[in-house]
């Protein structure tokens, strides 16, 4: 009967465990999404200083870009 339970336990942990590991994931795309356009001319503006050119995509926001999208991916800003 104690194995029974010991047993019982360890599924319910581990259910427990992918919950905790989806809700982390829901919120960091979450946080990816709201924070993307900041993400974006944080990353263009480092690249600038450290002597690359900013791709043309860099003052388009997140929104437009998601627009652009087709099937097999971006289609005006290879």
């Amino acid at each position: 009967m104690i194995r029974r339970r010991k047993k019982g336990q360890k599924g319910q942990a581990m259910v427990e465990y992918i919950i905790v590991v989806v809700v982390v994931a829901l919120a960091a795309f979450a946080i990816l999404g709201a924070f993307s356009d900041r993400i974006r001319s944080m990353i263009t503006g480092a690249t600038v200083t450290l002597g690359g050119e900013a791709h043309e995509s860099a003052d388009t926001s997140s929104v437009e870009i998601s627009r652009g999208l087709n099937n097999e991916g971006l289609d005006d800003l290879d």
